[in-house]
């Protein structure tokens, strides 16, 4: 698995020592021709006062054409890159219509081309391009590391190459979300810390022959070794069968038979022969075990079904079994506490009887597959178990706080906090959900007078796709981009994006599903790309780094039209919008994406969009948003934060933080009446539309979509259907002459409990 970020250390680590910026160019293409393991890769940057692009650094083209080579903008594939400030990946670079040949290069010999824009405050700085040999595309991970490498690098390049200042600081890519993909072996998601399963000693050299504590001494004294195999033998077929009695409680007749198949492997007399043959020709007990196990272990692993392969795991793990008896030693598991994920490069059933199973939330292994029975036993033990990750690093991983996410096979150790509040937030909220609430599912969201509303889901990760459905959501009102973005290690490359996006767009089909374009900065930060400010929630974020950062953007609108072409129930959602020509330059853009998708060949269809009415600015420029615009979304969490200015996340003024303060309920109705006036569709979302209370609020002043989490739907749906939209409108009538929000509260919690909803109050609802 490629990792920028490490790239990106070792850049900056070795930057701080170099004295010119030709130096760092030359680091740069260096280290990134190596980790993609490319022929060539090459910076050229923009000569502003010829407006041409120059050759500055290459590793694999002759460098006596460093500064020779020159391309006017908009010629050549680094001048195409530049004009349209969107990656470019060709299988032959040399039948692509802007190719231009530069013979003192040498690049006639290279087919292949990679290349992405370095672009730093909407300032383009220059072109990073990779080459090879072959004739065929990158993958998705190597654009995506290209392009988190471009954009990571932009702003200290940038600054470098106008002041000289090579000290780049390796805090900009802290050691956090070290994210693996495997393969699903139990679904569900879990969380707590990793504890990787430390074996004492390794039966080594079975198949991986990094390892090395199995001795190969051939003076051992025959008899006793034989002997000492036979005990350990014995011993390995006893504990099995205590392991499986302790178990019988606790799984299906089908899983306890796997200890059957162990022990069936255990009584092979073909298997044992073999050892003691070894032995007898003199080598010791633990390397005749390693040879026979090695054996037996490669003519599975070289056999084409997929079922026989994962017997191959089997052998491995009997053989472990038997070499910890000829040790007389076991694994210790001591010191387990809370919620643990296991994370072991070769676990097996065995080692699973033997955890605590009320502290096992999750298993990680290096290896195995789907039809393990590892992934047998997790699945029959509803233990979500992500396999087959590759290596890991057990210094860098052990006792991290830990997500797994079995319905994507991802795991992320260390994960930034924001993303932890996501999952944590899925987890407690699902064990919270009212049970009875589930028979609401098929019924519609009306009003005992007759009124609908429209009930959306708030969606980031494709986990929280089934309850959004499952719950009866009529779409997905509010999908989050920057969840998958901060579950990466780099910026996703356009088709990742494609095949995170198409999922939720079929899941949902046909009904809408309305997704926000990338919204980080505030305290949303991509690990990837960190930056520090004074006032983030004032800051660059929302639609100003996206405008910002015109390529990135470009890539995703661009992945979020293609995801939808077949389908067309997509809409697109600004964020932070505070201004006229903001909503003008995404259209631009917007329109740029959908004329090289229709030269590209695809057939896309324009979507609907929308913008996030968060910022008071926006409130009060609606009448000329209007004309550019197709409906609007309130995001409530931060209307209420930025018209109160309370940041919600600061103890020292949180408690000033509510949406039933006066001024916010005002400014509220005024977006709804002004929406309504312009013939806007007005949708709400964020905590304001899964709390009880509000949501009465929200039905009188005449909202009538308001999307939540999907756990929290069945509540909001309960009180619509309790509470007549008649008797809404008039305690809405009433709560917008009150002065205080203690006195709104109150009200409000007298028209719960009057409806029989007073065990939906929540305790500090904001």
């Amino acid at each position: 698995m490629l990792e920028p970020l490490n790239t990106l250390r070792e850049i900056f680590q070795v930057a701080a020592d170099l004295d010119e910026p030709g130096q760092l160019l030359e680091l740069i293409v260096s280290r990134v021709r190596l980790a993609l393991k490319a022929e060539v890769c090459s910076i050229y940057l923009l000569d502003a006062v010829e407006d041409c692009f120059v050759l500055k650094a290459t590793e694999g083209l002759d460098k006596s054409a460093i500064n020779q080579v020159r391309l006017p903008r908009g010629e050549g594939l680094v001048g195409y890159i530049a004009e349209h400030q969107a990656l470019l990946n060709v299988e032959r670079a040399s039948k692509h219509p802007n190719f231009v040949f530069f013979p003192q290069t040498g690049e006639q010999a290279f087919e292949s081309f990679l290349g992405t824009p370095i672009v730093h405050f909407r300032k383009l700085i220059g072109v990073l391009t990779i080459q090879k040999h072959a004739a065929e595309k990158f993958t998705l991970e190597q654009e995506a590391f290209a392009i988190t490498i471009a954009a990571q690098l932009a702003g200290p390049l940038d600054q470098s190459l106008d002041n000289g200042d090579l000290h780049l600081r390796d805090e900009r890519v802290p050691d956090v979300n070290i994210r693996f993909r495997g393969v699903k072996g139990a679904s569900g998601l879990a969380m707590g810390k990793a504890l990787w399963l430390k074996r004492k000693h390794t039966l080594a050299g079975i198949v991986d022959t990094r390892l090395a504590d199995v001795s190969s001494d051939r003076d051992a004294d025959r008899d006793a070794e034989v002997e000492r195999f036979r005990v350990a033998l014995a011993a390995a077929k006893e504990d099995l069968k205590e392991q499986k009695e302790r178990m019988r409680g606790n799984l299906p007749k089908d899983v306890l038979a796997l200890y059957g198949m162990y022990r069936m492997i255990l009584e092979d007399r073909s298997l044992a022969d073999e050892i003691e043959t070894y032995i007898k020709a003199g080598w010791t007990a633990a390397t005749a075990l390693r040879k026979t196990v090695k054996n037996h272990a490669r003519a599975f692993e070289t056999m084409e079904d997929d079922y026989l392969k994962a017997k191959a795991e089997d052998i491995l793990h009997i053989g472990q079994r038997v070499y910890a008896q000829l040790r007389g030693e076991e694994d210790d598991i001591a010191g387990v506490a809370g919620p643990t994920i296991l994370v072991g490069s070769d676990l097996s059933i065995s080692d699973i009887a033997e955890f605590p199973t009320e502290q096992l939330a999750g298993i990680v292994c290096t290896k195995g597959s789907a039809l393990s029975h590892l992934a047998i036993l997790a699945n029959a033990l509803g233990v979500p178990a992500v396999l087959g990750v590759g290596e890991l690093d057990p210094n860098r991983i052990d006792k991290a706080e830990t997500i797994l996410d079995g319905y994507r096979a991802i795991v992320i150790f260390k994960p930034v906090e924001q993303l932890q509040r996501e999952y944590r937030k899925l987890l407690t909220q699902e064990s919270a959900l009212l049970k009875g609430l589930d028979a609401l599912r098929d019924l519609p969201a009306e009003t005992p007078d007759g009124t609908a509303v429209t009930l959306m889901a708030n969606t980031g990760l494709l986990a929280d796709i089934t309850p959004g459905l499952s719950r009866g959501a009529q779409g997905i009102g509010l999908y989050r981009s920057e969840i998958p973005f901060m579950m990466h290690e780099s910026f996703p490359s356009e088709g990742e994006q494609v095949e995170i996006y198409r999922p939720v767009l079929e899941a949902y089909h046909p009904k809408p599903v309305c997704m926000r374009t990338l919204d980080i900065g505030g305290d949303k930060n991509l690990p990837y790309f960190v930056f520090t400010e004074d006032n983030p929630f004032l800051g660059w974020r929302g639609i100003r780094f996206t405008l910002d950062n015109s390529s990135i953007f470009l890539s995703q609108i661009r992945a979020m039209l293609r995801a939808n072409i077949g389908l067309d129930n997509l809409s697109l959602l600004l964020p932070m919008i505070s201004r006229l020509d903001e909503v003008l330059e995404f259209r631009q853009l917007l329109t740029e994406a959908v004329l090289q998708l229709e030269s590209e060949g695809y057939e896309v269809s324009l979507p609907k969009l929308g913008i996030m009415i968060e910022v008071p600015s926006a409130m009060l420029i609606l009448d000329q948003l209007a004309e550019h615009i197709d409906f609007i979304s309130i995001g409530s969490n931060d209307f209420t934060q930025y018209l109160l200015a309370v940041d919600r996340n600061n103890v020292k003024v949180s408690q000033l933080y509510s949406w039933f303060q006066p001024s916010v309920l005002r400014g509220l109705k005024s977006v709804v009446s002004q929406a309504k006036a312009l013939g806007l569709p007005t949708s709400l979302c964020g905590e304001m539309a899964a709390d009880p209370a509000a949501v009465i609020l929200l039905m009188g002043m005449g909202i009538d979509q308001l999307s939540m989490s999907a756990y929290t739907l069945p509540k909001t749906k309960w009180v619509i259907r309790s509470i007549p939209q008649s008797v809404a409108v008039s305690v809405w009538n009433e709560v917008q002459m009150m002065k205080t929000e203690s006195a709104i509260r109150q009200r409000l919690t007298e028209v719960l409990e009057q409806h029989g909803l007073g065990g939906l109050i929540r305790a500090g609802a904001h």
